[in-house]
């Protein structure tokens, strides 16, 4: 069937690779600028790499963001980008598992990532509106035991994709008992839950209100990087639904960019920058904001259909950048980015002024 569960996970995976970041706008990387230091004051070779995440140290402050299962072309995707972050020492989610749940065949495509990365941090996934209807159905407990064996996860995110589902075809848009389903899911929790963006960034506000709920870290998914909204208008088209098509070419830039939003939330709860982070050199720039690590999506994505190796070149070149600005940052320490001198300029800047962010 055209709309199942597993085709719609195929298409994301396929659309993913195809559309260009570009569609939804500028994440504001390039208006953050760190104050280069002549004198560095350490070795290259001496900087540590290393941070904390819910409680567990990865070597690079990295999640692979969660972008496929749910179908046959996944198993091997997903097992790729497992051994790779195995032997680089990075945690790994995984997208939505609400195709396993609704489909017992498919759980190899998920469970794959944790036979490939017995040691790694691994995310778990579920949408809030698969979560509302749970909470409805009295189903929450159950569900969560679930998620967390397929994946022997670590942690669980939950997607807040409203932004997604009011253009997908099949989107589901009750957002009513959102908040009260998310908080019954925190209390039965034997993990920490993950509040997770897909384009649209986190807002202080809503941040505020996560934190009061008992949400463990944020994943801002802000705009700039891959772009759902983007996706799903195509995914409309292919259907003919024109109104939903128009909505998302409406909805191209909507959201909070990416930098906007880790600096807007970094204070009230720990943040993983995700959303159009393309280089070890983004990534010490939004650390430098505040986040605890970057989420990287789309690069290792198109790098895994090539092969391990791809992605591990793309990794350790990612470490390398990484390790180049904080050397000449001055930061011996993942965590001294934070303390570091940066300039905000352009539409970042002005975001920033008219938010009232330092």
């Amino acid at each position: 069937m055209s709309d199942s569960i597993s085709q719609r996970k195929a298409e994301h995976l396929e659309l993913a690779q195809r559309l260009s970041d570009e569609v939804n706008g500028n994440p504001g990387w390039s208006d953050i600028q760190l104050i280069h230091q002549a004198l560095p004051g350490i070795d290259l070779d001496a900087i540590d790499l290393t941070t904390d995440l819910i409680g567990r140290t990865l070597s690079l402050p990295l999640i692979i963001a969660g972008m496929t299962g749910g179908h046959s072309g996944a198993v091997e995707v997903n097992r790729v980008l497992a051994s790779a972050a195995e032997k680089m020492g990075v945690a790994i989610g995984v997208c939505s598992q609400r195709a396993a749940l609704e489909h017992p065949e498919l759980v190899g495509s998920y469970s794959v990532i944790r036979q490939e990365a017995p040691t790694a941090v691994v995310m778990g996934n579920i949408g809030i509106s698969q979560l509302i209807s749970y909470f409805e159905n009295g189903k929450i407990e159950r569900q969560i035991g679930a998620l967390v064996e397929m994946v022997a996860a670590d942690a669980l995110a939950v997607h807040l994709n409203f932004l997604e589902e009011v253009i997908q075809p099949e989107g589901q848009t009750r957002a009513r008992d959102a908040l009260s389903a998310l908080e019954a899911f925190v209390k039965a929790s034997p993990v920490p839950i993950i509040a997770k963006e897909t384009g649209g960034g986190l807002s202080l506000n809503v941040a505020r209100t996560l934190r009061d709920i008992g949400v463990s870290a944020l994943d801002v998914g802000g705009r700039g990087g891959t772009s759902f909204a983007a996706i799903e208008a195509e995914r409309s088209k292919v259907r003919g639904d024109d109104r939903r098509s128009e909505l998302g070419a409406a909805l191209s830039t909507w959201g909070i960019p990416t930098a906007v939003s880790v600096r807007s939330c970094a204070d009230v709860l720990p943040t993983i920058a995700v959303g159009g982070v393309r280089s070890g050199v983004d990534a010490a720039k939004s650390i430098a904001l505040g986040a605890v690590a970057a989420g990287v999506g789309r690069p290792l994505l198109v790098c895994a259909t090539q092969g391990e190796d791809a992605v591990l070149h793309w990794l350790d070149s990612f470490q390398f950048q990484l390790r180049s600005a904080m050397f000449l940052s001055g930061a011996r320490r993942v965590q001294d980015l934070a303390a570091t001198s940066r300039v905000v300029l352009g539409t970042t800047g002005e975001w920033f002024r008219q938010l009232g962010i330092e």
